[in-house]
């Protein structure tokens, strides 16, 4: 079966930096970290966009390592998780549960995972 390397935070830049000599099919990057808080000028966008694979990133809303807006445009799909932290953590005037959460992750990763070839 085709292997998708994953990890999350600074696991997902390194899924991205090894994930193809490795023999994955695909990167799945949960909260990848873009940059250090409050420094975007320290992009690691290099890293995301040179996985040569198929790539998701499901990154919260509201995550200080970078918020869905600041990525910049690749060949990757992103899901929101709204109002999500780095952890995907929401607050409780969010209107949204971690259950919900859950299911915008899940519901996210599947349908990516049905379209790879």
């Amino acid at each position: 079966l085709p292997v998708v390397a994953g990890g999350r935070s600074a696991g997902a830049r390194v899924a991205c930096r090894t994930a193809a000599e490795l023999g994955a099919h695909a990167v799945l990057a949960l909260s990848f970290p873009l940059h250090p808080p409050g420094r975007p000028e320290k992009s690691r966008a290099d890293e995301l966009l040179g996985a040569g694979l198929p790539t998701l990133v499901v990154q919260g809303g509201n995550d200080p390592f970078g918020r869905p807006g600041e990525f910049p445009e690749g060949s990757y799909r992103l899901v929101e998780v709204p109002y999500g932290d780095h952890a995907f953590a929401v607050p409780k005037r969010a209107g949204i549960t971690q259950e919900q959460v859950l299911e915008i992750i899940t519901e996210g990763v599947a349908q990516w995972t049905a379209s790879l070839p």
